[in-house]
């Protein structure tokens, strides 16, 4: 444990959450986490520092990449030595547990490896040389998993694991991401119970008004940092806490059930970074910062992928521009998780307040005609809307009919963007790999996220990585992106971030460290256009090795980092 007096101050703080949400029984429950800590203290290990512009995160499935002859997590160890050693430091490995639908985010045993991945020691060899991002889904656990057949068949340990709800009353305000029941039937020892699941018949959410699922959450969370996570990610955690007549969203018991998840990981795993997924519109994302100190160190950027892919659709980075200047800068202690393509589609829903509805709409035809999908949600009022784009983002941002050098530039200039912002930047596989829309798992699975979900094999992949000119070319130049960003002070997650408004066609800030004095100026052009700028700064563009010295002309999505002479 920490020296008496931190410990002291944790166990104030933990107490005094847990007297607003669960009252007279805090004592007990801070019996349990002693219990916990307890437990694992034998197996503390150092704490990391925090983050800087070293930290680039991939973002996979465990059988993203595979082989006949090795289980997934080995392949992909294995290809993550061969060709991304000195190009990344960290990973987040998409849930790894046993599950039986979402792939993956159904989870049946959270403390167990899907024996079709591999086991523990896979998972922690591949701790042992990157950083690792471990997802918690602990929103929901699967109808399959021992918990909820556990309370099916009238086990008194799982009596009050999950909701059981009224479905006579009115859930019209309640949050819907997906165009599904809220409530779902089941048949248990006391009769038909009507079950909470808020993103399927087969995610059943969890009780954590009962403190017991709290503990058993702790526990995991603990051990999951003890076993190698650097980062954890709190999958779909707004959703955490359920409360009849509100929208069952961001609810202030939920940001205190994330403190007090941060407490107790301070005090044991200190140094553990916990990241919340939250894809909705940004200033509810950001609350989940709390004071700055107290909540996540990391939220996700989700208005940065569709902001983004909007830019290069129309030519102008206008509202790019527009919100990246209206963001505050973080404490020292918390940053954005940037990224523009996951596992999950483009979600809209974080536009809101910046595109207008013509604009989005521009966005669901397009992403059409490049031959993607699209997915719903339920509106309280009986109607349903765009929730996500699914599409990779290669294809988001050019028509595969366009020439391959056209599709090259314009994905990597707008994942120069990515690179540039303030935050930690996390790339999925197949934005890496120059991967084009999956159609065949579409149509396998009728799931319109699996048109960014392709498993590869490995030998075919590192064929295509030496012949395929979209898959070379993009691989090929953004490892060179990614390796020069990572030697540049400028680009630490709390250097500076000014936005310069010098066209609408450019996506410009300046990076500026204070504590180092470095500079770079991000010119990222979005348009098809040759784009004349008057720059009043020298210096050497970090990307094609040119003297800068004022003025110049940026070429069709032409990338460029000024690194100034100051």
């Amino acid at each position: 444990m920490l020296h008496q007096a931190t410990r002291n101050t944790h166990r104030t703080s933990v107490q005094d959450k847990l007297q607003f949400l669960y009252g007279d029984r805090s004592a007990e429950i801070m019996s349990g986490i002693e219990k916990i800590a307890a437990k694992y203290e034998p197996l503390k290990t150092a704490a990391k520092p925090w983050v800087s512009e070293n930290d680039v995160m991939l973002i996979t499935y465990g059988d993203s990449v595979q082989s006949s002859s090795q289980r997934p997590l080995e392949t992909l160890h294995r290809f993550l030595n061969d060709h991304l050693k000195e190009t990344l430091s960290a990973v987040h490995i998409l849930p790894f547990y046993p599950f039986t639908s979402d792939d993956g985010f159904s989870v049946t045993d959270y403390r167990a490896i899907d024996p079709a991945l591999g086991n523990w020691a896979d998972i922690q060899a591949i701790a042992a040389d990157y950083d690792m991002m471990y997802d918690a889904v602990i929103n929901h656990i699967s109808k399959s998993s021992e918990w909820f057949q556990g309370y099916l068949n009238g086990d008194p340990q799982y009596a009050d694991y999950f909701i059981e709800a009224d479905p006579s009353l009115d859930y019209s305000a309640v949050t819907r991401p997906r165009a599904l029941p809220l409530l779902t039937p089941f048949e248990t020892s006391r009769g038909e119970k009507h079950i909470w699941t808020t993103f399927s018949e087969d995610q059943i959410d969890l009780n954590f008004q009962n403190p017991d699922v709290l503990l058993d959450i702790l526990d995991i969370l603990v051990m999951y940092a003890i076993k190698g996570a650097r980062f954890i990610r709190l999958d779909a955690i707004g959703f955490a806490w359920k409360k009849h007549g509100t929208t069952c969203m961001h609810l202030e018991e939920t940001h205190a059930l994330i403190k007090v998840m941060r407490d107790i990981l301070d005090e044991l795993v200190p140094g553990t970074i916990m990241i919340t997924e939250t894809n909705v519109p940004h200033d509810f994302n950001i609350s989940y910062f709390g004071n700055g100190y107290d909540e996540a160190q990391m939220v996700y950027q989700f208005p940065l992928p569709p902001l983004t892919m909007f830019s290069f659709l129309t030519g102008s980075a206008g509202k790019l521009l527009q919100w990246a200047d209206s963001l505050e800068p973080t404490t020292e202690g918390t940053t954005f998780f940037n990224f523009l393509a996951s596992h999950d589609g483009v979600g809209v829903r974080p536009t809101e307040g910046i595109l207008t509805e013509a604009e989005r709409q521009l966005m669901v035809d397009r992403t059409l005609q490049h031959g993607g999908r699209v997915s719903f949600k339920n509106n309280p009022d009986g109607s349903t809307s765009p929730y996500e784009l699914n599409i990779t983002y290669v294809d988001a941002l050019t028509h595969p009919d366009e020439p391959d050098e056209v599709r090259i530039n314009r994905f990597l200039a707008a994942q120069t963007i990515l690179l540039s912002v303030a935050g930690v930047p996390g790339i999925y596989i197949h934005s890496l790999l120059g991967s084009q829309n999956h159609y065949e798992g579409v149509e396998q699975s009728g799931i319109n996220r699996r048109i960014n979900r392709e498993k590869l094999d490995i030998a075919a992949l590192e064929a295509e990585l030496a012949s395929s000119p979209v898959r070379k070319g993009i691989f090929e130049r953004y490892s060179a992106l990614i390796k020069r960003r990572r030697a540049q002070s400028a680009f630490h997650p709390q250097a500076k971030q000014e936005v310069l408004f010098l066209d609408d066609r450019v996506f410009a800030v300046a990076r500026t460290n204070a504590s180092t004095g470095e500079q770079v100026i991000v010119l990222v052009n979005v348009s098809a256009d040759e784009v004349p700028l008057a720059l009043e700064a020298q210096g050497t563009d970090l990307i094609s090795g040119r003297a800068v010295n004022g003025g110049m002309t940026l070429m069709p999505y032409e990338a460029m980092w000024v690194k100034t002479n100051r």
